[in-house]
């Protein structure tokens, strides 16, 4: 599509104030252009996502220069290039990790975070796997350092992230288990590759985990919950274990004794995607393009999807995530 065809304006979801789901209200805006550097994406379909939730809230603002359109995760048609993108075209469909404007008609994107939609997805299932792949990717296996024959527990197992992880550490050779809220979470967890899943609310993950692994406890825990669960995941670690944290649920402040760290030398860490550079997201995107594509092509791995809404009805896809009934990725359709 020329620059001359394009709409000078869209619709796109705004957050009128912070607040609950009913703050997302649809709105006109001007069509983004492409600056150096970027492409413009005709968008089909974008993801929903935890982070937009928090932004909604108030509790996650746009990094500097950001949009302040919610949507980190769309997928579609590039109908624009920008000056110095040479890696793409108008008219390749790709699925892109984005630093907000997602929820919306059209959205810009830095060009080396685009990968090629694979070959067996659909746009909407291609923009379930940017946000998630790119988050699990850096810290499952670049900082957490995950390979085969370890053991690994996630939590939160159901989840975009969730899901996400454990078919990737499955796919990698790793012994894999999670935590969910019901025994149909801990059944679709089971489904895709977790040895074992774990009820959270009528089970300790810790004396489930230590009973699994003959009292060694995990290689690896990847965490979104926080608050108590974090001595309880120092517990569940084995000697040399990694914990790696990149979100709260409950709260991020927590009274640790570091006895246990020192002794059995762990190692925590955490990380958050969104404020890092395109360069240093540019590395992520190479490495799922060389080790993780080629699985998606394959069928070995694929986005688990819970439900899709219009992109008017962004207010109801939150108040779904937010109700934490799904099992996948929560999708906001453009087309």
């Amino acid at each position: 599509m020329a620059p001359s065809s394009l709409p000078e304006t869209m619709t796109a979801i705004e957050i009128v104030s912070p607040g609950g789901p009913e703050v997302l209200q649809p709105t006109t805006r001007p069509v983004p252009q492409a600056a150096h550097g970027e492409v413009l994406v005709k968008v089909a379909a974008a993801g929903v996502n935890r982070p937009d939730v928090l932004q909604r809230a108030g509790g996650y603002p746009p990094p500097p220069g950001a949009s302040d359109i919610p949507g980190l995760e769309i997928a579609g048609e590039v109908v624009q290039v920008g000056p110095g993108v040479d890696q793409w075209a108008v008219g390749d469909t790709v699925c892109a990790l984005v630093s907000g404007g997602g929820y919306a008609e059209y959205c810009t994107a830095p060009a080396p975070q685009c990968l090629p939609i694979p070959g067996n997805l659909s746009a909407e299932e291609a923009a379930a796997l940017p946000e998630t792949f790119f988050t699990v990717w850096t810290n499952v296996f670049q900082r957490g350092r995950l390979v085969g024959g370890e053991t690994f527990l996630i939590h939160g197992g159901s989840s975009g992230i969730g899901t996400t992880a454990i078919q990737l550490a499955s796919q990698m050779g790793a012994r894999v288990f999670a935590t969910a809220g019901n025994a149909e979470k801990c059944a679709a967890c089971e489904q895709l590759g977790a040895e074992r899943a774990i009820n959270y609310r009528d089970e300790d993950f810790v004396e489930v985990v230590r009973e699994l692994t003959d009292s060694r406890g995990v290689d690896l825990i990847l965490d979104m919950v926080g608050g108590e669960y974090i001595p309880r995941n120092i517990k569940a670690l084995a000697v040399e274990g990694r914990l790696v944290q990149i979100a709260f649920l409950q709260s991020p402040t927590v009274t640790l004794d570091f006895t246990s760290v020192m002794l059995k030398r762990l190692t925590i860490t955490g990380s958050t995607l969104r404020p890092r550079t395109v360069e240093q997201k540019a590395e992520i995107a190479a490495e799922l393009r060389d080790k993780v594509w080629p699985l998606i092509e394959a069928g070995q791995v694929k986005p688990v999807m819970d439900s899709s809404f219009q992109l008017t009805d962004a207010a109801a896809a939150h108040a779904r995530m937010e109700g934490s009934t799904h099992i996948g990725k929560i999708m906001l359709k453009i087309l």
